[in-house]
């Protein structure tokens, strides 16, 4: 039997910082995919259905706080902001 592993998105546009969260979330278990503007993180959302956001406030294309009201029109998944 195969266990769920949570998976986590992350959103920034600065490729060192996703690469630093996502090499740390996956060391300790969690599956991660990331996105580096707003547009990409709410096409990966999407099709990733993570159960975690972690999401920069300053963004190309669309910052994070239009990228948060997107996702609260049709999810409630929970949402770190990191500003």
């Amino acid at each position: 039997m195969e266990s769920h592993k949570e998976k986590i998105l992350v959103v920034d546009d600065e490729a060192s910082i996703r690469r630093i969260l996502e090499t740390r979330l996956s060391m300790i278990g969690y599956d991660v995919v990331t996105a580096a503007d707003g547009e990409e993180a709410l096409d990966t959302f999407r099709k990733a259905d993570p159960d975690l956001v972690v999401l920069d406030v300053m963004m190309p294309k669309l910052d994070g706080y239009g990228v948060c009201q997107e996702l609260r029109k049709e999810s409630d998944v929970p949402i770190i902001m990191l500003t």
